[in-house]
């Protein structure tokens, strides 16, 4: 981990960034940017020592925040679907934070695999074709995220910030994550829905891993930006978890085909591992962290 850094994060009270931020506070001072509406999430951060600082990233004011912070993450996403406040929370708050504190040793922008064009089983590479992977969920997601990179690659540039641009692919833990729903729904004995273009294979990272990752990622931050897949090593289809997670319960996991729902998204993930290695933690056993976590 980073040790006496001044480290800013946003969106802390989030499902990926909340024990990311816990986990860099018992060794720098953090500094975390976020609405708060969760009071619950916001005396467990100050409990652990992070600064929390009101701000709405959609506005763009920055006036409470330090511009002379170390690292930069930015680990917000707001997805209300409506297309003028995500794109200004999403797309333009990271460049107007990236001008803010310009003066950083590197940024990590957590961007998504939802950014890609679908491809069923093909392996995405970062150079693969994007495309409005969510749109049938939620209308204004996968736009606003490729908008957003777009915005981070100028900015990295304009102001010579060393930045990696990760694109996330199934984050899971003790904090939830996608999965989890999948196990309210199993639990409930409500069926999980699935493409038609079956199997759905994703590449699930545990918060561990992700976690252990994001000082190699700062690390491998460059100007021009360095764009990376960030999931795990095991390609797991979404069917065979969602059974996996009926098993630890003693349910049975059945599954309704809809378009409504997003399709695999599998990457390739050659060159995460030569940037910052392979994850560690087996989706089995994740999961069933996850699972004695939740009950």
């Amino acid at each position: 981990m980073l040790t006496n850094q001044r480290v800013l994060v946003t969106g802390p009270t989030g499902q990926v960034a909340l024990p990311v931020t816990l986990a860099l506070a018992e060794r720098n001072e953090v500094f975390g940017l976020a609405r708060f509406t969760d009071s619950t999430a916001r005396a467990q951060l100050e409990a652990a020592g992070v600064t929390c600082i009101e701000t709405n990233l959609a506005a763009g004011d920055f006036t409470k925040v330090p511009s002379d912070v170390d690292y930069l993450l930015n680990l917000a996403v707001v997805k209300s679907n409506r297309w003028e406040i995500d794109l200004a929370a999403n797309a333009e708050a990271p460049g107007l934070l990236m001008q803010h504190c310009q003066t950083a040793k590197a940024m990590l922008h957590c961007s998504t695999t939802g950014v890609y064009q679908p491809a069923g089983l093909h392996e995405l590479g970062e150079a693969d074709a994007l495309g409005d992977n969510h749109r049938v969920m939620m209308e204004t997601y996968s736009i606003a995220k490729i908008a957003a990179e777009a915005v981070v690659r100028t900015s990295a540039r304009l102001f010579d910030l060393p930045t990696t641009i990760a694109r996330l692919n199934v984050p899971y833990g003790d904090n939830g994550g996608w999965p989890a729903f999948h196990l309210m729904m199993i639990e409930a004995g409500q069926p999980v829905p699935v493409h038609p273009d079956r199997p759905n294979r994703f590449n699930p990272i545990h918060q561990d891993d992700i976690i252990r990752m994001i000082p190699a990622l700062l690390g491998a931050a460059s100007v021009p930006a360095t764009i990376v897949n960030w999931g795990g090593v095991q390609a797991v289809d979404l069917e065979e978890w969602c059974e996996f997670l009926g098993e630890l319960v003693g349910k049975d996991a059945t599954f309704v085909e809809t378009d409504g729902t997003i399709g695999g998204v599998t990457i390739d993930t050659t060159k995460m591992v030569s940037l910052v290695g392979p994850t560690e933690v087996d989706w089995r056993d994740g999961l069933a962290r996850m699972v004695a976590a939740r009950n």
